[in-house]
């Protein structure tokens, strides 16, 4: 086996990981330590100059309310002289405004030509109007270092009497905190350095035994039992390791019935093709698959230790030797009233290489549908003949009376020619059914579908019947008047109705009624016809769509039917994914139902 490369390694894996963890860590640490440290330095500088600023307001409120005579000092001389005496280091100026935005007073030395001019500073602006407190931080543009701004009223009397400008110096603040970020970074470097460091000598405790065990598993694969694993310890790691030279021991003492065991899972997976089940020398179950099971209808669980002569339910007819000498598959029909099942058992024998038996395996196949398949093909063949068979004989009896002389007969020969016509005529249509069913069950059928109004296309077919009908029957039509377009093959459809009707018609007593509904269903359009004829035994109305089946089946063959018209309706109605069945009340008549796909939204759009 090839070596693992270091850099794909679980032991560079595990330091990564370590080390990634820590520096997550302590990087959100840090993150949340440096923003609230930044926040609560930035506060107390402000909460500082913001008391200095209270008092300095009163004292220059007190000049400013003061009454004052010719020989009295001017407000610009006190106010100055009061700024003079605030001072800070990292206080650049103060200025005082009245409520006329006239500057009456400034701290900064060189610059007191501003005294008496207008002042423009928004924040002014706004402490005079408002009455309240503002501030922001702004960048010199000439130091690029930032600075704090704060404009404070000066209030008598609750009225606002003027204003204190204040330019402070934050950038010391900012410093502080990119030297403090500095240190942060140097001490993670360390920390992550020393990290990497015991994230390896850990790693080597978990790798060292995990290689140990890799290199036991290689000679294992080569068949090499003798060498264990070294146990470093008894933590999960080290059971691991005794638990692997157990596993080593046991794989040992396996190792010489292996080769018994091996011939019989190669015995039973050439015959898996369904169902298996294997037994002991004397016939006992002791290995069955989940197919068997399944078709037995029995608990993998319980049946172990069974004979399978009980099990297969052949203890009446076999033995176990007789199933060990059974060179033929054997039946085993497991079928009810209701439903057919019938399986195909095939036995195969186990042997050791001296001849001795050691046990006999069991294949089961599932034969039922090629049984009801092989049943229908005889039936079918069986049903096709008999139908020949009757008009060919009636045919050939008449045939012989006419070759006999019975042509001369005026009045007896039309009468055996009429009947010799009708037979023609009847084998042509059941050779022309049988014709059209062979090519609805072929696989190359394709239907040649086109969106048609239903409600037009039904209703023109009733139209045909009506016109043609010989028999007082009346036509009850529930056919909607909206426009239903459905996807069909016309040709087909017209075939499944005809069929429908001409029954409906057959079995109709004089005088009596059929009813044509359409229903529009969520995603289908139900159409029923409904006969007040003799109906139909509940017990046969689930054949009435078998190939050859009637109910009565003299009448029909008077009649003129096949017994095939509704095996076609149904095929051709699959085709179309739709569904028929029936529903009959003896002696009150039967009501055939069918559906076909219908969308809504293709309808709008014909709309």
């Amino acid at each position: 086996m090839k070596k693992v490369g270091f850099f794909r390694s679980i032991h560079l894996k595990f330091v990564l990981i370590y080390v990634l963890l820590i520096l997550v860590a302590m990087q959100i640490i840090g993150v949340y330590f440096v923003d609230q440290l930044e926040d609560r330095l930035i506060d107390n500088f402000q909460k500082s100059l913001s008391e200095r600023v209270n008092l300095l307001e009163y004292n220059i409120e007190e000049e400013m309310v003061k009454e004052r005579d010719d020989d009295s000092p001017t407000l610009e001389e006190d106010i100055r002289s009061i700024l003079l005496d605030f001072s800070a280091v990292d206080i650049t100026e103060v200025r005082v405004i009245d409520t006329r935005r006239r500057i009456i007073g400034t701290s900064d030395i060189d610059n007191q030509g501003i005294v008496g001019k207008r002042t423009t500073e928004r924040l002014i602006k706004r402490t005079l109007v408002v009455g309240s407190e503002s501030s922001r931080v702004l960048v010199n543009p000439k130091t690029k270092n930032r600075i704090w701004v704060l404009s404070s009223p000066i209030e008598s009397k609750g009225e606002v009497i003027g204003a204190i400008y204040l330019n402070a110096k934050i950038e010391n603040v900012f410093k502080q905190m990119r030297e403090i970020n500095n240190i942060f970074a140097s001490g993670t470097a360390i920390a992550l350095g020393i990290t990497a460091i015991l994230g390896i000598l850990l790693a080597q405790t978990i790798t060292r035994p995990m290689s140990d065990m890799r290199r036991q598993a290689l000679a294992l694969a080569k068949g090499n039992f003798s060498r264990k694993v070294k146990v470093y310890g008894y933590d999960e790691i080290g059971q691991l390791a005794i638990t692997f030279n157990n596993l080593t021991k046991k794989l040992q003492d396996a190792q010489a019935s292996t080769e018994g065991e091996r011939r019989k899972l190669s015995s039973v997976l050439s015959y898996m093709t369904d169902g298996v089940i294997s037994t002991d020398r004397r016939g006992r179950v002791i290995l069955i698959n989940e197919p068997a099971a399944q078709m037995l209808n029995v608990s993998r669980e319980t049946v172990l230790s069974q004979p399978i002569v009980n099990l297969l339910g052949l203890e009446d007819e076999y033995t176990f030797e007789d199933l060990l000498n059974e060179q033929e598959s054997v039946i085993l029909d497991y079928s009810t009233k209701n439903e057919p099942y019938i399986l195909r058992a095939n036995f195969s024998v186990i042997q050791k290489e001296t001849g001795f038996v050691n046990g006999l395996i069991t294949v089961l196949h599932d034969i039922t549908e090629q049984e009801k398949i092989d049943e229908e093909r005889r039936e079918f063949v069986a049903n096709v003949s008999h139908e020949l068979r009757t008009p060919l004989t009636t045919m050939r009896s008449y045939l012989e009376a006419l070759v006999e002389g019975a042509w001369k007969d005026e009045n007896i020969a039309p009468n055996f020619l009429s009947v010799t016509q009708n037979e023609t005529e009847r084998m042509i249509r059941l050779v022309n059914d049988l014709l059209q069913l062979s090519k609805l069950d072929s696989k190359d059928y394709r239907l040649s579908k086109d969106w048609v109004n239903f409600s037009v296309f039904f209703n023109h077919i009733i139209d045909r019947f009506e016109m043609t009908k010989q028999q007082n029957i009346t036509f009850k039509r529930n056919i909607p008047k909206d426009s239903l377009f459905v996807e069909i093959d016309e040709d087909k459809i017209t075939q499944v109705l005809y069929n429908i009707i001409s029954n409906a018609m057959k079995y109709s007593p004089e005088g009596g009624q059929i009813s044509f509904t359409v229903n529009v269903m969520e995603s289908m359009l139900q159409i029923s016809i409904t006969d007040q004829g003799v109906g139909i035994p509940k017990d046969k109305l689930d054949k009435i769509f078998d190939r050859f089946y009637r109910v009565d089946k003299a009448r029909s063959r008077n009649l003129g039917g096949t017994g095939l018209g509704l095996a076609i309706a149904k095929e051709m109605v699959l085709a179309h994914d739709g569904k028929i069945w029936a529903t009959s009340e003896d002696g009150k008549g039967t009501t055939i139902y069918f559906t076909l796909p219908y969308e809504q939204e293709q309808e709008d759009e014909w709309s």
